[in-house]
C-alpha cells in the first residue's frame, strides 16, 4: 500500500510541475516585450507600402488604362514531349485477339471427364489383345505339332 501511495504522490507532484511550466510558458507568450512592439511598428509600415504598390494582372485584362500597365505576360510552359508516343512500338505479327480466347481443343473438358473410363477400357483392350495373341500362338503350336506327327 505504501508503494501505491508514494507512486500516486509522485505522479501528482510531476503533474503540478508540468502545470507550472505550462503556466509560465503561457505568461511568456502573452507578455508584451520589445520584439512584439517592434513587430507592431513594422506592420503599420507594411500597410503603408501596400497602399503604394501597383496591381499586377496575369490572366485578367482590366478595362482601365492605368491598370492595363500592370498586366504581366503569361508564363511560357516548356513543350512536353511524350516518350511513349515518340517511339512507335516495334511492329510484330499482329494476332487476332479472339484466337486466344477459345481453347486449342474444344473437347478438352469431355476428355477430362471420360479419361478414367478410357483408361479402364484401354486396360481391357490390352488384355483382350494379349488373349487373342495367346490363342493364335496355341493354334500355331497345335498346327505345327499336328504337322510334325503327320510327317
Amino acid at each position: 500500500m505504501a508503494t501505491e501511495e508514494e507512486s500516486i504522490e509522485q505522479a501528482a507532484a510531476s503533474r503540478r510541475e508540468r502545470l507550472r511550466a505550462l503556466k509560465a510558458a503561457q505568461e511568456l507568450l502573452n507578455a508584451p516585450d520589445e520584439d512584439s512592439a517592434q513587430a507592431a511598428g513594422d506592420k503599420t509600415d507594411e500597410d503603408n507600402q501596400e497602399d503604394n504598390l501597383s496591381m499586377k494582372f496575369r490572366n485578367y485584362v482590366p478595362h482601365d488604362k492605368q491598370l492595363q500597365e500592370g498586366k504581366v505576360a503569361p508564363p511560357v510552359l516548356p513543350k512536353f514531349e511524350d516518350p511513349v508516343a515518340a517511339a512507335p512500338p516495334p511492329s510484330e505479327a499482329q494476332e487476332d485477339p479472339f484466337v486466344n480466347i477459345a481453347p486449342k481443343k474444344p473437347n478438352w473438358d469431355l476428355r477430362r471427364d471420360v479419361q478414367k473410363k478410357l483408361d479402364k477400357l484401354e486396360r481391357r483392350t490390352q488384355k483382350a489383345i494379349f488373349k487373342l495373341m495367346e490363342q493364335q500362338e496355341q493354334e500355331k503350336q497345335l498346327d505345327e505339332g499336328g504337322n510334325a506327327i503327320e510327317d
